[in-house]
């Protein structure tokens, strides 16, 4: 399925979700190129909340723009299969091998905005990322590692924990408290 249809099937979890949808939706209908950074003002990213089977842990990466701990995710780059992404990007950055898809729907949605920063050493001017979350499974026991150029540490937290240890207010209060939410569903 596209992505247009899969978002337009999309049900919201909140108000949050639906405005961010209709804003997915809309620039996925203008024809406008999203799945590229080539478009220096938003383009689609994949993200994913990487749990445990019992659901009593998630994963987390110290992310080192952010400074903070955070999903792990990454932009499309022109993969036009955004789980595909989402799962790359939790295997480059965590080092897990075995994580898997617990629907190959998606799982959240939002539209994150991206401070100007610093980039091997280029500025990158502010833009959003028209984001897709999706929800994965991985084994605790399998060995982490870090993506150096990345992330300086990756761990399991407890949900709550997960919330808490970001120091990223917006992200604790209406992204990592909604995926959380989100989890008894599953």
């Amino acid at each position: 399925m596209e992505l247009l249809e899969q978002i337009t099937a999309y049900q919201p979890w909140n108000e949050q979700e639906a405005q961010d949808r209709q804003e997915l939706l809309r620039r996925l209908q203008s024809g406008e190129e999203l799945y590229s950074r080539d478009n220096c003002a938003a383009h689609l990213t994949a993200s994913a909340w990487v749990v445990s089977p019992d659901r009593r842990q998630v994963l987390m990466a110290y992310h080192n723009l952010y400074d903070s701990w955070a999903w792990l995710g990454g932009h499309a780059d022109g993969d036009r299969d955004l789980l595909a992404v989402a799962l790359r990007e939790v295997r480059e950055e965590s080092g897990l091998t075995k994580v898997q898809a617990v629907s190959p729907d998606i799982y959240s949605l939002e539209i994150l905005t991206v401070d100007g920063h610093e980039k091997r050493g280029k500025y990158v001017s502010s833009h959003l990322h028209l984001n897709v979350t999706f929800l994965l499974e991985a084994d605790p026991a399998e060995p982490l590692r870090c993506k150096p150029d990345e992330n300086s540490r990756v761990g399991w937290f407890t949900p709550e924990g997960a919330v808490e240890a970001s120091s990223e207010p917006w992200f604790r209060q209406r992204i990592y408290r909604k995926l959380n939410e989100k989890l008894t569903a599953y």
